[in-house]
């Protein structure tokens, strides 16, 4: 009878053990993100974004989510007619593997309306995401990309809590002055301190 020796059994064991294999992960770009959508991929009803290089589905408007951002529209936009752009739902480029689509953006003002490319970071004065359910997600890594990113003023609306959190002074690792606002408290515009809303208005 033959006696395995202690290497023969080792290598027996390595063939027998199955490799770990990572799985492939492509990460797209905006480039891509575009082609897909032109190649019927994804349609306009797809309620998605890019984030990270990752195509991420975003959660459903509901009522109150969808009357806070007309409220915010009727607040901002007569205050900045002619001055900025008040852009509802529609992308920002904050670099080639993200492409978020925020609730409220409010970029420099352009003659093109920004037809020929999206808002960059350099456009945009203010972005606002309206939380219902996506509170962690907003105030964590939306949060930290936003800054990264080089955004100057972000503000997160929390629908369950009626409260305001603003962000403002970007950096690597994030926001460094935070503001939680709520009932009776009024909050201004660090890109135009002429412009102020109250909480109250907002919910």
């Amino acid at each position: 009878m033959a006696i395995e020796t202690p290497r023969e059994v080792e290598t027996q064991r390595a063939v027998e053990t199955p490799r770990e294999v990572e799985p492939l992960r492509w990460q797209f770009t905006v480039a891509d993100f575009t082609r897909m959508a032109g190649a019927g991929i994804l349609s306009e009803d797809d309620r998605v974004e890019l984030i990270n290089g990752e195509v991420r589905a975003m959660s459903p408007v509901g009522p109150t989510h969808g009357a806070v951002i007309n409220r915010l529209t009727m607040l901002l936009a007569p205050r900045l007619v002619g001055k900025a752009i008040v852009s509802i739902q529609n992308p920002v480029q904050l670099d080639d593997f993200s492409e978020p689509l925020p609730d409220v953006v409010v970029a420099r003002l352009r003659d093109d309306y920004y037809a020929l490319a999206h808002p960059s970071p350099d456009d945009v004065l203010l972005l606002i995401e309206v939380a219902d359910s996506s509170l962690p997600y907003d105030r964590g890594e939306k949060r930290t990309r936003y800054a990264q990113a080089g955004i100057p003023e972000y503000w997160v609306i929390d629908i369950p809590r009626r409260r305001v959190f603003q962000y403002v002074a970007p950096g690597a690792t994030g926001y460094r002055t935070e503001r939680v606002l709520s009932a009776g408290d009024a909050i201004t515009c660090a890109f135009a301190l002429d412009i102020t809303l109250s909480v109250d208005e907002i919910f």
